[in-house]
């Protein structure tokens, strides 16, 4: 994960890189949402060759959806944001000094004495490309020529679905007949994305682990108890 180091000595992750947070939420959608797949078809009694069936349509359905998804969601968030970067871009071009007093405001409203300020945006403003990052930093809450990557995201949710969708059907693939094995990894697997998460949050690992451990246990307790009570007889 790239940083950004600062004098001082002390560095910034990364958070603008558009990977993270479809990785994360693709890693456990695939292994909760496959998992309560699992979990719901073999509660209604059918074998174990239809619940590996089961869980890799669930994964490749998945995975494409979440890929895909991602994409065209990332897509056009930052195609609005460019519309938006033009917007200002225009207005730099157009109306520079009331673009140049609003920064000014801006900066008085931040505790910069007015004639500092002035001067500030007065320099700031003299480079166009500058102004325009500034404008648009402070307006908008994005930066021109670093928006999240479309295809990373898209790519990153597809990978990290497609690693947590798999999990649960593991002890399936290797033989097993019964749900308490596929149980077991994917609590582990529950358990271990929500503590890996916790690294790059402030929460504690036991806390974060044991809280998706508890959301995916409910997710395939209850889709369970629909398979049980719906069962094959009833199809």
């Amino acid at each position: 994960m790239s940083t950004t180091a600062h004098t001082s000595g002390h560095e910034h992750r990364d958070v603008t890189g558009g990977w993270l947070r479809p990785a994360v939420f693709g890693a456990m959608d695939g292994l909760v949402s496959n998992f309560a797949l699992i979990a719901g078809v073999a509660g209604g009694g059918v074998k174990p060759s239809v619940v590996v069936l089961a869980g890799l349509a669930g994964l490749a359905s998945g995975a494409f959806s979440m890929g895909v998804g991602e994409y065209v969601s990332v897509a056009s968030q930052a195609d609005l944001a460019r519309a938006e970067i033009e917007v200002e871009r225009r207005e730099l071009d157009r109306h520079p000094q009331a673009e140049l007093a609003e920064l000014t405001d801006r900066l008085v409203a931040l505790g910069v004495e007015r004639e500092v300020a002035a001067e500030a945006a007065r320099q700031i403003s003299r480079d166009p490309r500058q102004a325009l990052r500034v404008h648009a930093r402070d307006e908008l809450g994005v930066e021109p020529g670093r928006l999240p990557s479309p295809l990373l995201a898209g790519v990153s949710s597809f990978l990290a679905f497609s690693v947590g969708a798999v999990l649960p059907v593991i002890p399936y693939l290797l033989g097993a007949s019964a749900l308490w094995p596929a149980a077991l990894v994917a609590a582990a697997g529950l358990f271990g994305a929500g503590a890996l998460v916790a690294q790059v949050t402030a929460r504690p690992w036991w806390f974060s682990g044991l809280r998706q451990l508890a959301f995916g246990a409910a997710a395939a307790a209850v889709t369970y108890l629909v398979g049980s009570l719906i069962g094959v007889a009833a199809l």
